[in-house]
């Protein structure tokens, strides 16, 4: 009996290995599954109708059981200073966001890995919202592969909605289709994992990966960051940056620090000296990131630029090399904490794809 189309498996999200599983199943050639990742990886097709070196009955038997599964967003916003966040519909009425960050000379996706997120930090969007479940394989390399930018991108970071490691399987996965020949042949170098510390997945990242690691401190007393961060009450920051002070980020690979300033409670002096005691080593290179403020969390501000500025030299004069993160789309609610999977409310003027391209439009 044909399976219905929207319970057929997608394909887009399997390493080789489990390719290969499909072909098997099928009967198909051990050759037919190198094929397919180049199809997918490489060439970003989304039907079995434009895989021309696969036969005919090859790809009528791939469509009963299976879909490519790559899908376009559902909506997009631009911002003034020409970050783009998309919208994807991952079911059960559920989306998540990604951000597109142009540069000069790089182009960086900012990708989500869950539903929601289970860290439920005070400051953050996501944590408010609750978890819904993790993404899957297919539904974090489709942000990758169905961005209108997919193939100028330069970098991607795992800093969008969710906790990357609380999800380890999945993004694991991810890394490897980016990373091997088969997929899409980046160097790790071009890859970023966030996390705010869980500790015992962190050690699996680091040790089976080559890619940067980004740490969400944001602060380093430990009451101050278990009244934000409940993960602290079971991973001490001190304790995960103790164990990264084990592994090599003086070469290639590097290692640094996301810090969120809130004003009069962790940007002075003192918050400065607890974060540079908890650092590996002179390697780590420390960002600092301006709050965007979020409905119900009262208790905290913006740092001023005056403090930020204070901040950073006090650090840098101690031979810690620390920067001020520029924000961006701030005013689409695409920068740091903001990511929640909506969309801009109605009336408003947004960006959205028509056509395979982002056009503005009046909801």
């Amino acid at each position: 009996m044909e399976i219905k189309r929207n319970q057929r498996k997608p394909l887009a999200g399997m390493t080789l290995s489990e390719l290969r599983e499909v072909t098997a199943h099928l009967g198909m050639p051990k050759f037919a599954a190198t094929q397919l990742a180049q199809w997918i990886y490489g060439k970003r097709v989304t039907t079995f109708d434009e895989m021309l070196n696969i036969s005919k009955a090859n790809r009528d038997l791939l469509a009963t059981e299976y879909v490519v599964g790559l899908k376009q967003p559902v909506d997009a916003q631009k911002s003034e200073d020409g970050t783009v966040k998309y919208l994807f519909d991952v079911g059960d009425g559920k989306a998540i966001e990604s951000v597109y960050i142009p540069e000069e000379d790089r182009a960086t996706l900012c990708i989500s890995s869950q539903k929601g997120c289970r860290m439920n930090c005070y400051f953050c969007m996501t944590g408010r919202q609750g978890f819904h479940g993790n993404l899957t394989a297919n539904e974090i390399i489709n942000q990758v592969l169905s961005v209108p930018d997919s193939e100028s991108l330069t970098n991607v970071v795992f800093m969008g909605m969710g906790e990357p490691l609380d999800n380890l399987d999945e993004v694991m996965k991810v890394i490897e289709i980016l990373t091997e020949p088969w997929g899409l042949a980046w160097s790790p170098k071009r890859i970023t994992v966030s996390t705010v510390g869980k500790k015992p997945e962190l050690k699996t990242l680091v040790e089976k990966t080559s890619v940067h690691i980004a740490v969400s401190v944001h602060d380093a007393v430990h009451e101050e960051r278990q009244s934000l961060m409940p993960l602290e009450k079971i991973y001490q920051i001190k304790d995960v940056m103790e164990m990264l002070s084990h592994y090599d980020f003086a070469h290639q690979r590097r290692l640094s620090v996301e810090y969120i300033m809130w004003n009069w409670f962790n940007d002075d002096i003192k918050h400065a000296e607890a974060l540079r005691e908890i650092l590996p080593d002179e390697h780590v290179r420390v960002n600092l990131i301006r709050y965007h403020m979020i409905p119900d969390a009262p208790k905290l501000r913006t740092s001023s630029d005056e403090r930020m500025a204070y901040f950073r030299d006090y650090l840098n004069g101690k031979g810690v090399t620390c920067t001020i993160r520029r924000s961006r789309g701030e005013d689409i609610s695409a920068a740091c904490g903001m990511l929640a999977g909506k969309v801009k409310e109605p009336g408003k003027t947004r960006e959205k794809q028509v056509d395979g391209k982002v056009q503005r439009v009046k909801k």
